[in-house]
């Protein structure tokens, strides 16, 4: 099939579309390269794709409403993965209009590509950073999340309304898949593995929030794209039984899944698995938690493994260790 992929040279994007490449599919990647973390390692990410013969890159900004729908009207995409989107939780409180032409016009070019081409399939990114303010632990898709804490998780949620109007008014099957920590080769420069293994391994003290006790859904990137390949089949359809009280489901064709590990590790034992895979203990500055955080985060991922028959199985010692071996290499450590 001919697929379209943004955010082709981000950290799941690039393995996503590297899957697809892998399988024979058509794919067509893409990507502003912009500089909100150093574009070196969006190319590395790229090299692996663009040698291939079915993948195609295209250089281009999500919110260039002109150049979306040329592209839309020329290719002719069969699904759509749209992980492209501007990330950063900290980043969205000095740059708010970045997440709002990136994020909520960026969606906007996609929808209104689907809808003009007959897309069989949208499949894109949320985020576990809409659940806010929700207290409740395992998050499930059903609770409320009309409490986000920042502007990136607003956008986020944004696109979950936005592409709930799309599905119901013009019969787009769209499905929105809330990603938790996500983590693995390659992964951003502005993340806890990253920034752990970096100081770490250039003996520099590293910052530990709330001593450690804080508790995060850690998955492998592997995972994760098993988990979107084997969704992006299970095409939605409308619930004629849904009478509103879960957010989820809809009488329109559309679906929210959380796509995470559902088996929270404390952060300690996180750091842990970075020193062992360093093969060099850290100097831990223990501090208070940060305004805003929460203490445990994790996914209840019920729904999405009854979709596909998938459970996340990587070991967070063995994906780890994957993690700092590819660091070493990249850095000619």
């Amino acid at each position: 099939m001919k697929y379209l992929v943004t955010g082709s040279a981000g950290f799941i994007g690039a393995a996503t579309a590297k899957r697809l490449v892998d399988e024979g599919h058509d794919v067509f990647g893409l990507d502003n390269l912009n500089s909100y973390y150093d574009p070196a390692l969006k190319h590395h990410r790229l090299e692996k794709l663009l040698p291939c013969e079915n993948y195609h890159q295209v250089t281009m900004d999500l919110a260039d409403r002109e150049g979306v729908a040329k592209l839309f009207a020329n290719e002719k995409f069969q699904r759509v993965i749209h992980l492209g989107a501007q990330a950063g939780v900290r980043h969205s409180i000095n740059a708010p209009f970045e997440y709002i032409d990136g994020n909520v016009v960026g969606t906007m070019t996609i929808l209104e590509g689907c809808r003009h081409n007959n897309v069989e399939h949208l499949i894109y990114a949320s985020s576990s950073s809409v659940y806010g303010m929700n207290p409740k632990v395992p998050f499930a898709e059903s609770d409320n999340v009309d409490h986000p804490v920042s502007l990136y998780a607003a956008t986020k949620k944004s696109n979950e309304l936005m592409a709930h109007a799309y599905s119901n008014l013009y019969d787009i099957p769209t499905t929105g898949l809330r990603f938790f920590t996500v983590y693995g080769p390659a992964g951003r420069p502005d993340m806890a593995p990253w920034l752990f293994t970096e100081a770490i391994l250039k003996g520099e003290p590293i910052k530990v929030f709330n001593k450690g006790k804080m508790q995060r859904d850690f998955t492998y990137i592997d995972d994760i794209v098993e988990g979107i390949l084997r969704i992006q089949n299970v095409i939605p359809t409308p619930n004629p039984d849904d009478e509103g009280s879960n957010p989820s489901t809809s009488r329109a064709p559309y679906r929210i899944y959380n796509i995470g590990n559902n088996n929270p590790v404390e952060l300690a034992t996180f750091i842990d698995a970075i020193e062992q895979a360093c093969g060099k203990k850290a100097e831990k500055i223990l501090l208070p938690m940060q305004a805003g955080d929460v203490v445990r985060t994790y996914a209840d991922i019920d729904a999405l493994t009854k979709a596909t028959q998938h459970k996340p199985a990587v070991d967070i010692y063995d994906g780890v260790v994957q993690f700092v071996n590819w660091y070493k290499d990249y850095k000619q450590l």
